[in-house]
């Protein structure tokens, strides 16, 4: 099976003082459709700018990064953008929500930006919310929902893009013991049954 996602021989460093800090030295990963990969380590050893590199968000030095089949070396900003715009969906710590839209709105605004159908778009972001187990919170906004809530709007948000990489930064660091744990077993069965390649 062909990777969503793969980074090879991907290197990043950082001016630190009158040296260079290393902080990814020639890092190869390789994530399937439908698999989930939780990377974990010390504070500073460089998990923020592997998420951001794998996103997108910054060149690395060196190496090449491919998303969906598609390598990122040598296209422009604006094709690095509608890149990741088609193909790399996030989740952060704290969900991120405008705060006057409501849950259902959150996901409405993905489909609008797609140009999808508004009739489409609104059946899609119920069924989503419905899958989340948050289908009857649809019409509250973010501060009548709970922390664990809030989360499961975002995921369910990042999913209505149809991504083909989800990358979630400490998606669960916010919540309690047992939100936390829900939450990862909502992001491990979104992504095997979607067929997403997860990053966390």
């Amino acid at each position: 099976m062909t990777a969503a996602l793969q980074l090879e021989d991907v290197t990043v460093s950082y001016p630190d003082g009158p040296d260079w800090r290393v902080i990814l030295d020639s890092l190869d990963l390789s994530i399937a459709p439908g698999e989930l990969v939780v990377l974990s380590g010390e504070s500073g050893a460089g998990k923020s700018t592997l998420l951001t590199v794998a996103g997108l968000l910054r060149r690395p030095d060196s190496g090449e990064i491919t998303v969906a089949g598609t390598s990122s070396n040598g296209l422009n900003d604006r094709r690095m953008t509608a890149l990741r715009r088609s193909h790399i969906s996030f989740v952060y710590q704290s969900a991120n929500l405008l705060p006057s839209l409501t849950a259902v709105e959150q996901l409405q605004l993905v489909g609008h930006i797609r140009g999808e159908r508004a009739s489409t778009t609104r059946r899609r972001a119920m069924d989503l919310l419905d899958e989340l187990g948050i289908a009857e919170r649809a019409s509250q906004l973010p501060a009548q929902l709970s922390g664990g809530e809030r989360q499961r709007v975002g995921i369910a948000r990042a999913l209505m893009g149809d991504p083909s990489v989800l990358i979630a930064d400490e998606p669960t660091a916010s919540l309690d013991p047992e939100r936390a744990a829900s939450v990862a077993d909502l992001l491990g069965t979104a992504s095997h049954q979607h067929g997403i390649a997860t990053l966390v």
